[in-house]
C-alpha cells in the first residue's frame, strides 16, 4: 500500500519532493499508525459494502472500518453479521487493491465468529476496533485479537476506542487512563493507534457540537482528548498514535458563524472555485479541526463520509520546509545547541524538538514530503479530481 498510488507519474513528480514510501500490514505499528490516514466508518449493513471499499481504495482511502457497533440498528445486528461475512469474502477473492479492514465490533464473541465464519478468507481482516475500551472490559476483547492473529497465521491489530463516562468524568478519569494504559501496555505488540469517541464522550454531558465548531471547543470534551494524549502520547515507549476523532458533518445547511477557510491561498493556487466546493460540502471546519488536532498530539481521523478523506490526506504531507528542520534537527544527534533554520524564521533547538523531528519524518515516510512551492491547495486538488 502507498499514499497517493492513483496519481499518476507526472503528478507525483509534481508534488512531492520526497514521494510517499510503500507500507504493510507486517511493519511497526506505530508506522500503521500514522499510515491509517483518514480511517472511513462504513456499517456492516451496506449491500455493497466489498465495492464500496473497493472504490475508495482506489481514490486514496488506507483504512476502513466495518462497524457492526453503533451504527447498526439492535434489530439488524444479525443481518449485519451476515451481510458483514458475505462482503468480507467477496473482498477477499478480488483482484482489485484493498486498504487495512478493521472490524468494529460490540460484543467479544464477534470476534472469534467472524474469523471462524471467514475461513481461509479471514486474513482480509487486518484488525478490530474494540468500543468503549476500559480496563475492566478489555483483556478480554485482546486475548481474542491475539488468537485471531494466531488462527490465521499473522498479527493481528487492535485500535481500543476511549469513549466510556469514566474516562470523561473527572474523578474517575485519571484512574481509568492509567488502567487502560498498563492494560494496552502488554499487547503493544498489536496496539495500531489509540482512537477517541469524541460523540460518546459528548453524549455524556448531553452535548453534540455545531459545524460551526471544531472538537477544540467543546472544552468539556476537548480536556478529556487533552488527557489522553497526556497519557497516551507520550514520547518512548509508553507512547501510541492517538487518532483524531469523528468530523460529523458532510451537507452544507445554514451557516451562524463566518466561513472558517482563507481565500488568499485558493486565489495564489490558481484553485478559486475550490474554496466554494470545500464550503458547500461543509469541509472548512474538517480541514480547521485537523489541523488542531495536530497541534495537539493527535495523528490521522476518523471520517464517515468519502469526501473528508482527500482533505485529511492533503493535510498529513510534511512541507519541504518542515522537513528540512526535522532532517537539522536529528543531524545534531541529540547533542544539544540551537540553530536558525534554512528560512531563518525560527529557531531549531536540538533536545526539546528531537521527538517532534522522528514523528515528522515518520510522517514523510507514509506521506511524503511536498516540493516547497506545492501547498495544502495543491495536495488537495490532486486528491478532489481523482
Amino acid at each position: 500500500m502507498r499514499h497517493f498510488d492513483y496519481l499518476d507519474a507526472d503528478d507525483q513528480e509534481r508534488l512531492f519532493h520526497r514521494a510517499p514510501e510503500a507500507f504493510t500490514v507486517d511493519d511497526d505499528p506505530d508506522l500503521l499508525g500514522v499510515a491509517l490516514g483518514a480511517t472511513l466508518y462504513c456499517p456492516a449493513t451496506r449491500p455493497a459494502l466489498a465495492q464500496d471499499i473497493i472504490k475508495r481504495a482506489a481514490h486514496g482511502v488506507m483504512s476502513v472500518v466495518v462497524c457492526l457497533e453503533d451504527s447498526v440498528a439492535d434489530d439488524e445486528l444479525g443481518a449485519a453479521e451476515v451481510n458483514a461475512i458475505l462482503q468480507l469474502r467477496k473482498l477477499a477473492v478480488s483482484e482489485y487493491a484493498r486498504p487495512m479492514v478493521f472490524v468494529r465490533v460490540r460484543a467479544v464473541g464477534q470476534i472469534p465468529m467472524l474469523i471462524d465464519a471467514l475461513a481461509e478468507h479471514a486474513g482480509v481482516i487486518t484488525g478490530f476496533v474494540v468500543p468503549k475500551f476500559t480496563a475492566d472490559t478489555g483483556r478480554a476483547y485482546l486475548d481474542e485479537v491475539v488468537a485471531a492473529g494466531h488462527a490465521i497465521g499473522r498479527r493481528m491489530l487492535v485500535m481500543p476506542v476511549l469513549e466510556s463516562a469514566d474516562i470523561g468524568y473527572i474523578e474517575t478519569r485519571v484512574d481509568s487512563l492509567v488502567g487502560a494504559r498498563r492494560l494496552l501496555d502488554e499487547y503493544r505488540a498489536h496496539v495500531v493507534a489509540v482512537r477517541l469517541g469524541a460523540t460518546d464522550l459528548s453524549g455524556a454531558y448531553g452535548l453534540r457540537r455545531a459545524r460551526e465548531f471544531t472538537v477544540w471547543d467543546v472544552r468539556v470534551v476537548s480536556d478529556v482528548i487533552s488527557a489522553v494524549v497526556n497519557v497516551f502520547g507520550r514520547v518512548g515507549p509508553g507512547g501510541y498514535v492517538v487518532a483524531g476523532p469523528v468530523w460529523e458533518y458532510y451537507s452544507a445547511t445554514e451557516r451562524i458563524f463566518k466561513p472558517q477557510l482563507r481565500e488568499s491561498p485558493f486565489v495564489r493556487h490558481a484553485e478559486p472555485t475550490m474554496r466554494a466546493e470545500l464550503l458547500a460540502r461543509d469541509l472548512d471546519g474538517l480541514i480547521r479541526e485537523v489541523v488542531l488536532d495536530r497541534a495537539n498530539g493527535l495523528t490521522g481521523k476518523t471520517v464517515i463520509h468519502p469526501t473528508h478523506v482527500a482533505a485529511v490526506h492533503a493535510l498529513s504531507v510534511v512541507a519541504e520546509e518542515e522537513w528540512e528542520d526535522a532532517c537539522d534537527v536529528l543531524a545534531t544527534n541529540g547533542a544539544g545547541g540551537a540553530s536558525a533554520s534554512r528560512l531563518g524564521n525560527k529557531m531549531n533547538e536540538s533536545k526539546p524538538h528531537t521527538a517532534w523531528a522522528h514523528r515528522t519524518v515518520q510522517r514523510a515516510r507514509v506521506f511524503g514530503v511536498s516540493h516547497e512551492k506545492v501547498s495544502f491547495v495543491d495536495l488537495l486538488a490532486a486528491g478532489l479530481q481523482s
